[in-house]
């Protein structure tokens, strides 16, 4: 996709110094740019790697110097990540998928398509759906009965949106995400260890479980506009009510968000966080990396969970929290360097016996 640097700047809204004529293909690393190339060089730490390189435009720190560095014209970044999603976007790939229905695709009858709709091979729509205008969607997706999808929808191959589930518009969904399975939901018919273990502390010996008894998913899930899946993620359907998601919620590669989670708006969910049934998320919440959340949990908003953090009860809002079981940063921390410790004191006890005779 070749762009002058003048298209480039139109596009992002960034300040252009220099040959604004200057046609690129491609953003490049800085080390790997060549003639042709935008070089992504928002800080002086790639100044090296730039002035070694073919490259004659780039995205640059505020106050580079352009002849130094060998270029002819360039963009300049004041926030480096922001600049980063504004050129991504210029250049993003087209998504292959021509408008229209195609023809391996099966739409049942009483769906409706919306305007310059794009329906890709092998797609199957159930009946009573509703698909917007301008919605992109891949090869093997299945949409439930009555499911509705808002305009500017992108939805990538093998995705599955299970009936009845509703989604706003701007919704992304990356490959093989499953939203509206059935949740886990069982319970044996005579009281169980679980239910011992809660209420007495203690496991009767001679009880056996026989078998359980599922609780049926008849709800579904409502999803904000402007929301992102991640590939392989599942959120799973309400018992009564429907599983909820904020608007403009991003949400990682292989998270698992169970059966009736109210999840906020603005929210950030990293890959592999596991939300147990009927937990309550706020808004403006960040959960690092293999966040494991216990059901029932209410987290208030403003909170930030660092990777691996084990939730088991609730948390008020603008805390941020580590460790396992969940606990004040600061508190984490200071556990944290006492465990380093330990060896040492140790050591120290062990010299003070010796010398009591103990």
């Amino acid at each position: 996709m070749a762009m002058t640097l003048t298209d480039i700047a139109r596009a992002t809204g960034l300040e252009l110094v220099g040959d604004g004529d200057l046609v690129v293909r491609s953003p490049a690393a800085p080390g790997d740019a060549g003639s042709g190339d935008l070089a992504l060089a928002m800080s002086d730490s790639y100044a090296d790697a730039l002035s070694g390189s073919a490259a004659e435009a780039a995205v640059v720190w505020e106050g580079a110097d352009l002849a130094a560095l060998g270029l002819k014209g360039a963009l300049l970044a004041s926030r480096p990540r922001v600049a980063l999603a504004q050129v991504t976007d210029a250049f993003q790939h087209p998504h292959g998928v021509s408008p229209g229905v195609h023809e391996t695709a099966i739409v049942a009858a009483s769906a409706e398509i919306g305007a310059n709709a794009a329906i890709g091979p092998f797609t199957i729509i159930g009946e009573g759906a509703r698909i917007g205008r301008d919605a992109v969607i891949g090869a093997h997706v299945s949409i439930g009965a009555d499911a509705v999808i808002g305009a500017n929808a992108l939805i990538y191959d093998g995705v599955r949106i299970g009936a009845r589930c509703k989604i706003g518009d701007d919704f992304i969904a990356q490959p093989n995400a499953v939203i509206g399975a059935d949740g886990f939901s069982f319970e044996p018919p005579e009281r169980g260890n679980v239910e011992a273990a809660k209420q007495d502390g203690a496991l009767d010996s001679a009880r056996r479980t026989t078998g359980f008894l599922r609780i049926h998913s008849l709800a579904a899930v409502e999803i904000g506009n402007d929301v992102e899946i991640g590939a392989t993620t599942t959120i799973d359907r309400g018992t009564i009510a429907p599983t909820r998601i904020g608007h403009g919620t991003k949400i990682d590669n292989q998270v698992q968000i169970g059966h009736n989670v109210q999840v906020g708006q603005m929210c950030l969910i990293c890959a592999q966080t596991g939300i147990a049934g009927s937990t309550s998320v706020g808004d403006r919440v960040v959960l690092g990396g293999k966040c494991g959340i216990a059901d029932h949990v209410k987290i208030g908003s403003d909170v930030v969970c660092a990777a691996g953090t084990m939730v088991a009860t609730n948390i008020s809002p603008k805390s941020i929290m580590m460790g396992m079981p969940a606990t004040d940063r600061n508190k984490a921390i200071e556990q944290f360097m006492a465990i380093r410790r330990l060896p040492q004191m140790v050591a120290q006890v062990r010299q003070i016996r010796q010398k009591l005779g103990l």
